[in-house]
């Protein structure tokens, strides 16, 4: 395992590379799981081992879930919760995350920084699978709440 892992379980470290479909480039840990144990949520450092800026803090990894905000995408989502949640709220969730991510910048670092709020945007809504893995997470998010009502719809 790669030296950041020292939290991370092999278990963990396994199920998200078959997850990617790959090893994952950075230090994360698992926030969320399923009822089996498995990863749905992700929350991954600011920074790659490498250290290119991660702007995705809350990763949605869950094949499930994935699938189901694929299809709220297909079906026009991100355009519907753009239009349903209120401009004001989602910028003020754009700042709280992206304050939250840049906090855990390691002191002194002065190379790029990851920039943006969910999912890397500053403004509006660019992907319903950040929004949803965040609110999944704990974070007030008023476009993951959107989605989860969406989700509960069926």
């Amino acid at each position: 395992m790669p030296p950041w892992s020292s939290g991370i379980t092999f278990k963990d470290l396994e199920a998200l590379t078959v997850l990617l479909g790959r090893p994952p480039r950075g230090p994360f840990e698992v926030v969320v799981s399923d009822d089996q144990g498995g990863p749905v949520v992700i929350r991954n450092a600011p920074l790659l081992d490498d250290g290119t800026p991660m702007p995705t803090r809350y990763w949605l990894v869950g094949r499930r879930a994935r699938l189901a905000i694929d299809r709220l995408e297909a079906a026009g989502g991100v355009n519907a919760a753009e239009a349903a949640v209120d401009p004001e709220q989602l910028e003020e969730a754009h700042r709280r995350y992206a304050a939250e991510r840049d906090a855990a910048v390691p002191p002194g670092w002065d190379g790029p920084r990851p920039s943006g709020g969910v999912g890397g945007t500053k403004r509006g809504v660019k992907c319903l699978h950040a929004h949803y893995a965040w609110f999944l997470a704990g974070g007030d998010d008023p476009v993951g709440r959107w989605v989860s009502g969406q989700l509960a719809r069926g």
